[in-house]
């Protein structure tokens, strides 16, 4: 049944978009990760999405990871409730991509291009990305490490944060209540005035979530000012701060109780930034910080309350300076030069007396440190013709503890036609160690070096009338993976492990008419060695529609053979979700809306003794002036 269900739900969806009308000029569409500077997608050898802010609020999601998973082929979040993702063990919200994993830091979350993962463990902290700062979100498929370094093997996520552009005054004001007491608000301002602009946003939201000691609560805010020196120099301040509470149920068959996590989560930057007819660039100053106060709590059958609490604090501070600049004719040269600090302390405290555990067990799981990355890098892009495009780029990083790499990027852009290009890139990427797996716990190897891999892509792009498609082909080998290997009853972080995957993305969407629109994507992968968190295939076929006071949408998502196990104990799953969105705008002023997820009340599990709810609500009401 499961099978068919699969066949049916991808012929559906390729149907869906495969009418097109050919008599089209092709709309630029500009980004900026993939070279820093704003730049023709059409001209980048690398593959870009795009989502703007009207696709990441028409569901009234008050996080960005699930729309990004609806909207980009190979991209999987990990979930286990209504509302947070948390952190530790047990913890979802691991991003993968191609079948690398967030979680293991393979895969890079930027804002505003400065880089965002825990400072110890490595990885993204997700109930980070909140809806409330970001203007839109472009992500990058595949390694992006010659411009961003350690942790963007797999890709990266960059979310361009939101600026004041309108003159005036305008306020925003969103309440919502839904399943499980679900409660989320949000308030936001935006100033414009002459030279000067500011952004100014908080948010709170709270849930219980479908189970037992399984709540979630989290509120923070992003103020961003900024002002206009001149007609080519600007400047802005930034910063985001978000602190959440999450307990952790544990495993159906194997409850926890005080599994209860206390984080705060902060990120700021002070960025100069020009603009020239030849030659643009920026510096950046910016502080990746936070807090963490976690109980590992007990078993619910007879375990016993812990009497020590795990604290860490970590910094990703560092500034980067970079310059693109037209040489001559078809010529664009980026340059840059960046610099990280990487800071970690993790240990123990009492829970009474709130001291700090000096037992030899708990210095054994504690650590303190301090590592430095420098970088410089420079990328060649020359338009050789009116058809045909070269890149290249270089960077070599050096960190304080694992020493220097080499980091080369290839590609070529054709564009046979005027609405179409072909594209193949080859590049490579890699991810130093981390602070826990060099100094933390029994495993912890000082020895460990980075992980490496490359990646090559082939890929076809074309934009008609109503009509906009793209098939991606891919393939991934590397090496240098750390793993924890157990030699005569001790473990240990060795660079033992190798990856092979390769697969193909299908993307697809169709403008029927003025009210009514239709977007597909699928992603098949295969994996030599299997990882959790990775589907063999992920496919989404969504349907929106708006005509005067009425938007809605519509999406199913199916997911076929995804891990929840390897090994000798291999489990996987397969589902089908349903979810849609209404709204009506009142007047000027005022929005209703009601959004449902798991319509068809499926169950089914992400994380492993983690199941998911049954179909859930939530409505609310905007205002704005």
């Amino acid at each position: 049944m499961k099978s068919k269900l699969f066949t049916a739900f991808t012929a559906m969806s390729v149907c869906a978009a495969a009418y097109a009308q050919t008599d089209n000029q092709q709309l630029q569409e500009i980004v900026v990760t993939g070279t820093r500077s704003a730049t023709d997608i059409r001209h980048l050898p690398m593959t870009v999405t795009v989502i703007d802010r009207q696709a990441l609020t028409v569901q009234h999601q008050s996080n960005i990871l699930p729309t990004a998973m609806q909207q980009v082929p190979s991209l999987f979040v990990t979930s286990r409730g209504m509302m947070g993702y948390g952190v530790s063990t047990g913890a979802a919200g691991g991003i993968s991509m191609r079948g690398l994993a967030g979680g293991a830091g393979q895969m890079l979350v930027l804002i505003d291009g400065h880089p965002q993962y825990q400072g110890v463990f490595g990885h993204p902290i997700s109930d980070s990305y909140q809806t409330l700062m970001a203007e839109r979100v472009e992500i990058v498929r595949g390694p992006a490490s010659v411009l961003y370094g350690t942790n963007a093997m797999g890709g990266v996520m960059n979310i361009v944060t939101r600026q004041a552009r309108q003159e005036g005054v305008f306020t925003n004001v969103s309440l919502a209540a839904g399943s499980y007491g679900t409660v989320q608000a949000e308030v936001s301002n935006q100033i414009r005035k002459g030279r000067f602009s500011s952004t100014v946003a908080a948010q709170y939201g709270r849930t219980d979530n479908h189970r037992p000691n399984m709540g979630f609560e989290q509120y923070g805010g992003y103020v961003k000012l900024g002002y206009d020196i001149s007609q080519h120099w600007n400047t802005y301040l930034d910063l985001d701060l978000t602190h959440f509470n999450a307990s952790n149920p544990g495993e159906v068959a194997n409850p926890k109780l005080e599994n209860d996590q206390w984080i705060t989560r902060g990120a700021a930057s002070l960025v100069i930034e020009n603009h020239y007819a030849n030659t643009s660039g920026a510096l950046s100053i910016y502080d990746n910080f936070g807090r963490h106060k976690i109980n590992d709590g007990y078993n619910a059958n007879g375990g016993k309350p812990q009497t020590d609490l795990f604290r860490s604090k970590d910094a990703v501070a560092g500034f980067s300076l970079y310059q693109s600049a037209h040489l001559f004719s078809g010529n664009t040269v980026t340059a840059g030069f960046d610099y990280q600090h990487i800071y970690g302390n993790a240990y123990y405290t009492n829970r009474e007396t709130g001291e700090v555990v000096t037992t030899p067990q708990r210095k054994m799981q504690s650590c303190h440190s301090h590592e430095n990355e420098v970088a410089g890098y420079v990328d060649f892009r020359q338009e050789l013709a009116p058809w045909l495009t070269l890149d290249a780029g270089l960077r070599y990083d050096h960190h304080s503890v694992a020493g220097g790499e080499w980091i080369p990027q290839g590609g070529i852009v054709i564009r046979p036609v005027t609405t179409g290009e072909v594209k193949f890139m080859a590049g490579k990427g890699f991810r130093n160690p981390t602070p826990k797996e060099m100094f933390l716990y029994k495993s912890a190897n000082e020895e460990l070096k980075a992980e490496r891999l490359w990646n090559y892509e082939l890929s076809w792009r074309h934009n008609l009338k109503s009509l906009t498609y793209a098939l991606n082909l891919f393939y991934i080998k590397g090496d240098n993976m750390i793993q924890t290997v157990t030699t005569d009853g001790t473990p240990k972080n060795i660079n033992t492990g190798e990856i092979e995957n390769y697969g193909a993305e299908l993307e697809a969407s169709y403008r029927i008419s003025s009210h009514w629109g239709v977007s597909t994507n699928h992603a098949f992968l295969h994996m030599k060695n299997k990882v959790i968190g990775a589907p063999e295939y992920k496919g989404f076929l969504g349907v929106d529609y708006s005509c005067n006071k009425w938007t809605a949408t519509a999406g199913l998502m199916m997911i076929n053979n995804l891990y929840t196990m390897i090994g000798a104990t291999e489990e996987k799953e397969t589902f089908c979700l349903l979810n849609a969105s209404v709204a009506y705008r009142v007047n000027s002023m005022l929005q209703l809306w009601a959004r449902g997820e798991n319509l068809l009340a499926q169950r089914y599990e992400i994380n492993k003794g983690y199941p998911m709810p049954r179909a859930t609500v939530m409505a609310g009401v905007d205002v704005r002036f």
